[in-house]
């Protein structure tokens, strides 16, 4: 069970300029990789690509990309990956993400030195928006841990159903739970991001949210009648490592790809090239399409 984890979440994104300096200037990020499909570059394309690139992607006009960026490489740390599809400039965001929460002092410190819009919501928690929209919660404070990402907050429907879902069926563990405000605290192992879930109105929007090991999943799904968006596939990368991976979605509609271990840890690596190939395309989309 301990060998199951969080990779990282998807966010759509509609400004790459505004994006990037958000990841990387204000949160600190570092680009670990990136995809470009416009006829402008081409990055190594690595697992997380390859998977979305073959069964997620739905391009715009054929011209779209995706880069992740994260605190580390995404073999041991939780990763965003940004969506970028061209000639979209902004989209309606759903109800289902709540916000990611992390504990980074110079995150803090970054955001205040930028003049980064930052609101107190608790002592030493601040709230600030990622452009799009997307909330993230910042505490003043930096943990011993390598990774500062702690948790990834969803909204459900139906606490009781979620909770049969990803503990009874996923496997994953109860850290807290709160009947009189519908919220539970979940996850795989004790030194790993967290999935929280609090009681809201039916899902709007639908992003994936990605976890490791594959283990006998689809069967266990076929038999609880549970929907499958993508069944067992494995995916060639020619001269590199096969990749099984299976597609759910849990009764909210969000999505959660299951990609095998072994092939995961041989396949993911950080491109040192991203940062780059992000800083040469963000300028171009910015000059071509100035209002996305």
């Amino acid at each position: 069970m301990a060998a199951r984890r969080a990779l990282h979440f998807v966010f759509k994104v509609g400004n790459r300029f505004q994006t990037a300096r958000f990841y990387r200037d204000v949160l600190g990020m570092k680009v670990q990789a990136g995809l470009e499909c416009s006829g402008v570059i081409s990055a190594r394309c690595n697992l997380h690509l390859m998977v979305h690139l073959l069964l997620f992607s739905r391009p715009y006009d054929g011209k779209w990309s995706k880069t992740m960026v994260g605190f580390g490489p995404e073999d041991d740390h939780f990763v965003a990956e940004l969506t970028y599809n061209y000639g979209i400039g902004d989209y309606k965001l759903g109800n289902d993400f709540m916000g990611i929460t992390l504990a980074s002092s110079q995150a803090v410190s970054n955001a205040r030195k930028l003049e980064w819009p930052l609101t107190e919501v608790a002592e030493g928690v601040f709230e600030t928006e990622a452009p799009g929209g997307y909330k993230f919660y910042l505490q003043n404070c930096s943990l011993p841990q390598s990774d500062p990402v702690l948790k990834v907050t969803l909204a459900v429907s139906d606490l009781h159903k979620s909770l049969n879902y990803w503990c009874d069926l996923l496997g994953m563990k109860i850290y807290e739970k709160d009947e009189e405000k519908q919220r539970a605290l979940l996850g795989y192992a004790d030194n790993q991001l967290r999935l929280p879930g609090s009681r809201h109105s039916p899902m709007l929007s639908r992003c994936p949210f990605v976890f490791l090991k594959l283990p006998d999943l689809e069967d266990l799904m076929k038999r609880e009648n549970q929907k499958i968006l993508t069944p067992l596939v494995s995916l060639d990368t020619p001269g590199k490592a096969t990749v099984q991976v299976v597609i759910l979605a849990d009764p909210d509609g969000h999505e959660i790809c299951f990609v095998g271990d072994e092939a995961f840890r041989e396949l993911s690596k950080v491109d040192p090239e991203g940062s780059k190939l992000l800083d040469d395309v963000s300028v171009i989309s910015t000059f071509v399409s100035p209002w996305a």
